[in-house]
């Protein structure tokens, strides 16, 4: 059994790579591609547990419900996540058991539906700023602000939509998740940030309205495992500052100091490359060895350290 854990999140935008093209077959394309990646790490001597993004299909489907309102009932953002932790999770593992299988190895892989608890006083609820569904111009997330939408410009991107991104404070099923671990299962576990949930006036866990960041929520849940490495794979092989900037530079490492200057420098975008950023130093400051960014082609390179931007203590 392998002794390394690393913790890989990935990117909901990484599952869908031609936002021209989000049909769910392209999406089956991303996640193959994506797992052949992730099984090489296990051939490596790596142990994984896979979290993944969903603000895209979040998006989508809460969309969709929108468009249905007048035929079906609507549904409520918490169980829009929890569907995405089950289709996303459903496709990885049978990717992943496809690509394993491949190489030689047998192991039982499972998606476990996960809980994050929030505060219900976190200040992110009175200020949205997650990107979900695609990308759009600036006069059609104006239009779809006057129906009561809450919208940004992404990172140059493009205009999305935008929802509460409260902290994560607890995983609930960790003990769980940890079990299974030590059991030699392969687990896909905190989709799309896991489902927010609060505790109401009366202690019992009720959802929120709300997407928590997955880089966020990977980095606590690769804390609270004592991971050896937090990969967070995202569209891009390298972080850059003065992004898509004459000047732009690759960085290959960042101290915590470093990163810290940066992130003060304004070079990482809200909503897309800072909270990757974040999610990185929490682990490393907590006592994680390094953190890991790049985009999935790159992750067995990057963790012999021939790509990707490592996050370091000092």
């Amino acid at each position: 059994m392998p002794t390394k854990l690393a913790v890989v999140a990935i990117g909901g935008n990484s599952l869908i790579t031609d936002p021209k093209q989000p049909q769910v077959s392209h999406q089956w394309d991303a996640v193959r591609v994506t797992c052949e990646h992730i099984a090489d790490m296990f051939s490596e001597g790596w142990n994984v547990i896979v979290t993944h993004g969903n603000g895209p299909q979040v998006g989508f489907i809460l969309r969709r419900s929108e468009l249905a309102s007048g035929e079906v009932h609507t549904v409520p953002l918490d169980l829009i996540v929890a569907d995405t932790q089950g289709s996303i999770g459903y496709m990885l593992q049978q990717s992943l058991d496809n690509a394993l299988r491949r190489r030689g190895i047998n192991r039982t892989i499972l998606t476990v539906v996960t809980q994050v608890r929030v505060d219900s006083n976190d200040p992110a609820f009175e200020k949205p700023n997650k990107p979900i569904g695609g990308f759009m111009t600036e006069e059609q997330a104006r239009r779809y602000q006057a129906e009561g939408w809450s919208v940004m410009e992404d990172a140059g991107r493009g205009w999305r939509r935008v929802v509460a991104s409260p902290k994560p404070l607890a995983i609930q099923e960790i003990n769980a998740i940890r079990a299974l671990i030590m059991n030699d299962y392969i687990v896909i576990a905190g989709g799309g940030g896991g489902v927010p949930v609060i505790r109401d006036e009366q202690g019992e866990l009720r959802g929120a309205f709300a997407v928590i960041d997955k880089d966020r929520a990977s980095s606590l849940l690769a804390q609270q495992l004592r991971a050896d490495i937090l990969v967070i794979s995202t569209g891009v092989e390298r972080v850059a500052i003065n992004f898509n900037k004459p000047d732009q530079k690759m960085l290959e490492q960042m101290t915590l100091a470093e990163a810290r200057a940066y992130m003060e420098a304004g070079h990482f975008a809200p909503g897309s490359m800072l909270p990757k950023v974040e999610a990185a130093i929490d682990f490393v400051q907590m006592g994680g060895p390094f953190a890991i960014i790049t985009d999935p082609e790159h992750l067995a390179q990057a963790l012999r350290g021939e790509a990707g931007t490592r996050i370091v203590p000092g």
